[in-house]
Formats: structure tokens, C-alpha cells, sequence
């Protein structure tokens, strides 16, 4: 454009133009020079934190130590400060090693212990080495989780299971932990408490006791899974939750406040849990593929496969009365192994008034009951600290401790006794007694009379079963907000008082009795259906008044109960249908006591065909599995319990006479 005839601008146009000029020159000049520098802000995280913990009165190793299969678990070991010769104490566990050994960041070994499976005031007293480590396939541990992973055999191919994977743990710390004497104990709670009582099997000859603490054993029979063939379904979120990931990122989810609901409108088991994808998960498959007493539970009870084994080790079994868990395994090992015990030096078993694992916290109390003591403390301090001190320290001296520790309920006090079953010390005897229901709602020790009415009657309705405890019904839970822990001496009196609850009451009792051991239902029954479940509740009714402690007047404390599916009655392995209408004997355990019923106090039983959400409803017309119910299977049934002489139901008590 030419722009002289327009003077005005003929200056503006040269600078543009000396402009254009002067940035071509400097566009080449960056092509030949190295680019001009441009400001930075240097990060701030390290590759790599060490922390500083010079202060700090114990010692961290995280370690990943090598199986015989060249899988590698993580493993933590806290060694105190300054330790020497020191014991180790080995915990084996699916709930995360760091979390277990990392409760606080703390400088003191106490708090960053204090939780779950440690007890802690006996590790920091005694200046154990604490080693926890996450099993196969869990949190930072290589390799594949299985549930409960079944030892070597027809239900493991592989050459690795709890016992091998112990063993080389075992070994792995003694040759490279150099503050130690060479002893190792195992000890765990639940869970903990299976891979402990596992290590049995073929145990490292430095592994020198061990403390199975509320263990699954048996998770047909009645620990986790099933009791007497009742699905346990409020279980459900646990196994999700467990094998759906690694570590603990998964999580169950709800429709529902009340648990009552959201399995309500599930309808099945099998249908909710394919509603979360649970299909998903490896052992939630076995589960709904083996609903009866078959190979695949009964190859992995471990108190039937440490009765093969040869006792080699000392342990101690501890078992709470109200385990709302794990209420079968312990008792059931001890059978086991006892007589296994000629020299009488190498089982012991403590049992405590607690929940699932309160023997590690406060055991003052228990719901609304109260023991006058801390007896959680008295088993860590007087059973626990000298039993593992004997076998691990250098120079400890023997524990003062009988072959049996039981606490009696009801007295609120410890009893030394030579084993279990046994009453007391001496000068007494078990003498299985029948107390009878019958007719009017009595319970009785006379047998009923010919002329009495033959049978009670109530109509169990699957579309409103009995709830297991008072509605709203908390998911299971173990934080301060949750009462999962204590739901098995909840009150009864709400359940009394429905129309599909049978209640049968004795007498105002004029002098106390005790039982000591495993009360068994005899009932004899019949139903209009081709299945049903039959629930029994052992129960101790307190005073319409008690003076010590008023919200305890009218109480009804469940002392033993359990729940059978009549399908198995004949057979636990083949399930058959029942015969309508037809009286029929269901006999089977309830869970030990050690209880005494005392003077002003009355003996009672409650009998009901439901106990739910807890577990599933049993539709009451025969299906070949219940995981797989559709609405139309589940239909009303009129129960009968009979009470006449030939007939009789009763409970069995494991009565003590002569103390």
C-alpha cells in the first residue's frame, strides 16, 4: 500500500514497518541460540522419606519374607529398643499388618499397638518382639487369597496352605532377627485365631506355644457361616468386602437403615447377593454351591484335622460365652486335642463372660450385665502373661495356672478346674438332667402327665420373621456406634412376648443351680410344612425387681441358644424333606455355659422357627437349596411343639450336684 499521500501517517507506517523488521531478526537469531531460561517451582515431596525416629522407643522393619513357593508376605516386626534375647510373638492375618502395628503414629510401642489382636499391656510389659503378617494374597503379601485357606489335600492342590506358610515365617525370623532367643509364640483372635491354631500342623521346632483366641473352626457346625445349617447372611458385607479387593478399598452397599428391610425385600440370600455381584467373589460361590454338611466343610474342620495331627506344642484355646461369632470353635478343638494330653501339660482353655474378642479390652461389663471386676485384665494379667512367659522367656518360672480357667456367670467369679466339662475343683458331679416344656408355658424337672394337653401351637410366617434382636437392626459393625458385639445378652423380653414365640417358664428357683457345659434341645415337633427351623433359647430371667441394679428387674439374659434347619435332622450331609404334620425329634447342642441361676431367679426356654435377619428364612416348603427361594416357596407353617409322656420335649442341662 503506498501511504505517501497521507503525510500524517507516513511516520506511524515506518515504524510498523522498522517493527516487522526488528522481530524477523530476533525470530532467527532464537532459531541459532539456546533458548532463553523460564522460571520453575521445585517440588516439594522426596523420592523417598526416611523418618526420623532416633526417639522413638522401638524399632520398624517392614520385610517381605519368602515362602517355599517363592510367594513373598509382608511382613512387620517391632523390636523394642535395646532388645536382647527377646521372644518373638507372631500374629498371621488378613486385616492389614500396617494397620494392626500402626493404631497411632506413635514413639511409644503402646499406642501404635493398641487394637485389634494385641494385647498390648503383655507385649510392652514383657518386652516381646511383635511380628504381624498379612497372609498370601491380602494387603502387601504376594500371592492368592483363599478364605480360610484349607490346609494340603483334596480342597488345596497347591504346596503352600497356613501350616507350610508359618513354618517358613518362622524360620525366616529366627535366623534373621538378631535380638532374639530363638522363641516364637503365635497367638490371634478369630481369623488370627484359625491361622493359629493352623500353625499346629507340623510347627517349626521354634515355635513353642500358641493361643488360638475365639478361632473359625468350623464354619458349618457354627462358627462364621452356617449354624446347624442356617445361613448366617447378615455375614454377607464381610465376604464381600474381604475378597472383592486386595486391600480393604471395596464396600458394601444399602438401601436401608434397618438390615431387617434390606433382606426383606432381598427375598433370598442367593438373590441379594447377586444383586451386589457377589458372584463375583470365589467364596461366595462355594458357599451357595454347599449348603449342607458336605466334603468340601467337613475336609476343612479344623478340629477334625488337628485330631489327626500329633500334639506337639502347648497352647491355650480361649472362648467367650457370648461370642456373637465364633461361638463353636474353641470348645470343639479342646474336645479334639485333649485326649490327645496324657502328661496333661499341653492344652489349656480359658473361658471368659465376653463377646468376640473382648479378652484383649475392658471386661468389666457385657451390655447391661457387670461382673465386679475387670475380667478381660485378669485373663491378661494372671492366664495369658504367665502361660506365654513360661514357654518363651529365658528363666520364666511355670505358670500358676489350672488346665481349665472358667468363669462362672452368675457368681461373677474365676474357677480352677482339671478340664471341660467338670462343674468345679472337686466334691461334685455333671449329671445331665431333662427340664421339660410343658403344658401352660411351665418348664418343669417332673416329666408332664398323661392328660395334659398334647402340644403348643404357633403359626411361623416367613413374611415376618422374628427379629434377632430389637428393629432398627445395625449392619455389623465394631465402631463405638455399633452393638453388634452384644446382641446375645440383649433382653428377650420383646421376643416373648410375639404370638410365633413359645415362652415356658419354671418356678421362682429356692435355691441356686448351676450347669456347667453344653445344654442339648430335645424337642419334639411337628410342622405343616416340608421344612423349618427350630430355634432354642436357654434364658435366665432375673427378678421383677433387682436391688443392685434396677434396669435389670424382669431381664430375660439368654445363657445358650442356637438354631437348627429341620432338612438335616436325619442327615447333615443330604438334606431330605420333612414330613407334614408328623411329631419329630430335633436334637442337637446349644453353646457352653458355666452359669448359675440364682435363688429368686426363674429358668426359661423360648422356641421359635426364625431368627432374622441373622439368619436367612427358610421358606418353609422344601427347595433344593434356599440360597435360590422364589417368593412363591416361602409360605406359613403351623408349628407344633409336643409336650405329652411319650413325647416329651425338654432341655438337657449339664446340672452340677454336690458343690
Amino acid at each position: 500500500m503506498d501511504l505517501s499521500h497521507f503525510p500524517a501517517s507516513r511516520s506511524a507506517a515506518r515504524f510498523l514497518i522498522a517493527a516487522l523488521l526488528t522481530a524477523a531478526a530476533l525470530g532467527a537469531h532464537a532459531q541459532s541460540q539456546t533458548p532463553l531460561t523460564q522460571p520453575s517451582l521445585t517440588g516439594e515431596i522426596p523420592a523417598h522419606l526416611e523418618p526420623t525416629t532416633g526417639a522413638f522407643d522401638y524399632l520398624r522393619r517392614d520385610v517381605m519374607i519368602a515362602m517355599r513357593d517363592g510367594v513373598r508376605l509382608h511382613t512387620v516386626i517391632l523390636v523394642p529398643k535395646g532388645a536382647k534375647n527377646a521372644p518373638m510373638l507372631l500374629t498371621r492375618t488378613p486385616y492389614d499388618a500396617d494397620a494392626q502395628t500402626r493404631h497411632q503414629e506413635s514413639s511409644q510401642l503402646g499406642p501404635t499397638l493398641e487394637g485389634y489382636d494385641n494385647p498390648t499391656d503383655v507385649v510392652v510389659a514383657d518386652g516381646y518382639i511383635r511380628v504381624v503378617q498379612d497372609v498370601r494374597g491380602k494387603y502387601g503379601s504376594e500371592g492368592d487369597y483363599v478364605m480360610t485357606r484349607p490346609l494340603r489335600g483334596p480342597l488345596n492342590p497347591t504346596p503352600v496352605d497356613h501350616s507350610t506358610d508359618t513354618y517358613d515365617t518362622v524360620d525366616w525370623l529366627v535366623r534373621n532377627v538378631p535380638e532374639t532367643n530363638g522363641k516364637v509364640g503365635i497367638l490371634g483372635i478369630s481369623y488370627d485365631g484359625f491361622t493359629s491354631a493352623m500353625a499346629l500342623v507340623h510347627p517349626h521346632p521354634a515355635l513353642k506355644v500358641a493361643v488360638p483366641m475365639n478361632p473359625m473352626v468350623d464354619g458349618w457346625m457354627g462358627d462364621d457361616w452356617f449354624h446347624y445349617g442356617a445361613f448366617r447372611e447378615q455375614n454377607m458385607p464381610y465376604i464381600y468386602q474381604q475378597e472383592a479387593a486386595r486391600g480393604s478399598g471395596a464396600k458394601w452397599w444399602t438401601g436401608h437403615l434397618d438390615d431387617y428391610d434390606e433382606f426383606m425385600d432381598a427375598v433370598s440370600a442367593g438373590a441379594l447377593g447377586h444383586s451386589h455381584g457377589l458372584e463375583q467373589v470365589g467364596f461366595w460361590r462355594k458357599l451357595v454351591e454347599h449348603p449342607a454338611y458336605d466334603e468340601f466343610w467337613q475336609e476343612q474342620a479344623l478340629d477334625k484335622l488337628l485330631a489327626k495331627e500329633p500334639l506337639k506344642i502347648p497352647l491355650m484355646l480361649v472362648h467367650s460365652f457370648w461370642d456373637q461369632e465364633d461361638i463353636y470353635g474353641a470348645p470343639a478343638i479342646y474336645q479334639a486335642l485333649k485326649p490327645k494330653d496324657t502328661a496333661g501339660d499341653k492344652v489349656f482353655l480359658v473361658l471368659g463372660p465376653w463377646h468376640h474378642a473382648q479378652e484383649i479390652g475392658q471386661g468389666e461389663s457385657l451390655g447391661d450385665l457387670k461382673f465386679s471386676s475387670d475380667t478381660a485384665l485378669f485373663f491378661r494379667e494372671h492366664i495369658l502373661r504367665p502361660f506365654l512367659a513360661q514357654y518363651l522367656k529365658d528363666g520364666a518360672p511355670k505358670a500358676d495356672i489350672a488346665p481349665v480357667m472358667a468363669f462362672e456367670t452368675g457368681t461373677n467369679r474365676w474357677q480352677r478346674l482339671a478340664s471341660w466339662p467338670a462343674g468345679c475343683a472337686a466334691n461334685c458331679s455333671l449329671a445331665p438332667t431333662p427340664v421339660y416344656l410343658a403344658s401352660a408355658g411351665r418348664l418343669t424337672f417332673s416329666k408332664p402327665e398323661s392328660g395334659e394337653p398334647e402340644f403348643d401351637t404357633y403359626v411361623s410366617d416367613p413374611a415376618k420373621p422374628v427379629p434377632f434382636r430389637a428393629r432398627p437392626i445395625q449392619a455389623i459393625g465394631y465402631d463405638p456406634n455399633h452393638t453388634w458385639s452384644r446382641w446375645l445378652v440383649d433382653d428377650q423380653r420383646e421376643a416373648s412376648g410375639r404370638e410365633d414365640v413359645l415362652v415356658f417358664t419354671s418356678e421362682v428357683l429356692d435355691a441356686p443351680i448351676k450347669i456347667s457345659g453344653q445344654p442339648i434341645a430335645n424337642l419334639v415337633a411337628a410342622t405343616s410344612g416340608t421344612d423349618s427351623d427350630w430355634v432354642v433359647k436357654l434364658i435366665d430371667r432375673y427378678p421383677d425387681q433387682v436391688a443392685a441394679q434396677a434396669e435389670m428387674g424382669g431381664y430375660q439374659l439368654m445363657v445358650a441358644a442356637d438354631i437348627f434347619r429341620g432338612r438335616y435332622r436325619e442327615s447333615l450331609q443330604r438334606p431330605k424333606a420333612i414330613t407334614p404334620n408328623q411329631p419329630l425329634l430335633y436334637r442337637f447342642q446349644l453353646p457352653n455355659a458355666n452359669h448359675v441361676f440364682l435363688t429368686g431367679h426363674r429358668i426359661m426356654v423360648q422356641v421359635q422357627s426364625s431368627w432374622f435377619p441373622l439368619y436367612d428364612r427358610n421358606p418353609q416348603t422344601f427347595v433344593p437349596n434356599i440360597f435360590w427361594a422364589k417368593p412363591g416357596d416361602y409360605q406359613k407353617a403351623t408349628e407344633r411343639v409336643y409336650h405329652s409322656p411319650p413325647q416329651a420335649s425338654f432341655v438337657e442341662l449339664p446340672l452340677v450336684k454336690g458343690e
